[in-house]
């Protein structure tokens, strides 16, 4: 009894807090028919979102990779660096799982805003990065950081370095070693972290929006196409772009599915 009842609720919960709104979305984007929903998509600003958006969520997801890797593997590999050192990392790491992504967005505009020492050296260099793509970049980083280290960091721990030292002693160097014994235990992981960065860089709107300054065919996401189409009453425009974005999450959340399912074979 209390497993059926349990069972209704979440089915209620699913369907209060996630059917009915998409729906509703999906209702408003082609309430003036298909042509109505296809010239919201194609108009050019918002053409221009979308590839702004493409943009930074390539940049994000390759730094993301990158960064992510080498940190997890300083934190979990790393015997030279001492306890205190770890644990401070380990905090600046969860430092955007504890402020707001608004939060983050308002620091780096006070840090390199226009008006700022950092930002008028970089302008003077020709380098604008607030209210430009730089910025967009930078605030995005801030928001997905954590996600990519959170997790390869259990991967590589559980593993543990057995078989590495194994490697090296057989006479592989740094290098070999990663891609011969590192990389096929942690590529899933690699996996997760690059389906979740790209989720979460194609959904950020807080921290971008402070530091675009949303600017329509210069520094505006579809997340804040979104927003200003809101302000504006525009709803059909609003929804389409809106629905896009839902039907892009729910095809990164079957990839990530499908990798669990690979993972679980391999």
């Amino acid at each position: 009894m209390i497993r059926r009842v349990g069972i209704t609720i979440t089915y209620l919960v699913f369907l209060v807090f996630l059917i009915i709104p998409l729906g509703k979305v999906f209702t408003s984007a082609v309430s003036l028919g298909t042509a109505g929903f296809w010239n919201a998509l194609t108009r050019p600003e918002a053409l221009h979102a979308f590839l702004v958006s493409a943009i930074i969520v390539a940049i994000v997801t390759v730094l993301n990779t990158l960064f992510g890797v080498l940190l997890a593997l300083l934190l979990v590999r790393e015997t030279a660096i001492s306890r205190r050192l770890r644990h401070l990392l380990n905090s600046i790491v969860d430092l955007p799982f504890a402020v707001s992504p608004i939060i983050g967005g308002l620091m780096i505009l006070l840090l390199l805003g226009p008006h700022t020492a950092l930002g008028t050296f970089f302008e003077a260099q020709g380098v604008k990065i607030v209210f430009a793509l730089p910025g967009m970049v930078l605030a995005t980083l801030f928001v997905t950081f954590p996600l990519m280290v959170r997790e390869v960091m259990p991967v590589l721990q559980e593993v543990g370095t057995q078989q590495e030292e194994a490697a090296y002693t057989l006479g592989a160097n740094g290098w070999r070693t990663f891609w011969r014994v590192t990389w096929p235990s942690i590529r899933w992981g690699v996996l997760y972290g690059v389906v979740l960065t790209i989720a979460r860089s194609i959904g950020e709107f807080g921290a971008v929006l402070v530091v675009s300054g949303n600017i329509i065919n210069k520094t505006q996401t579809a997340t804040t196409l979104v927003y200003q189409q809101v302000e504006n009453f525009n709803y059909v425009a609003a929804n389409s772009i809106a629905l896009v974005l839902a039907a892009l999450s729910i095809v990164i959340l079957l990839l990530l599915e499908w990798a669990k399912k690979r993972k679980e074979v391999f």
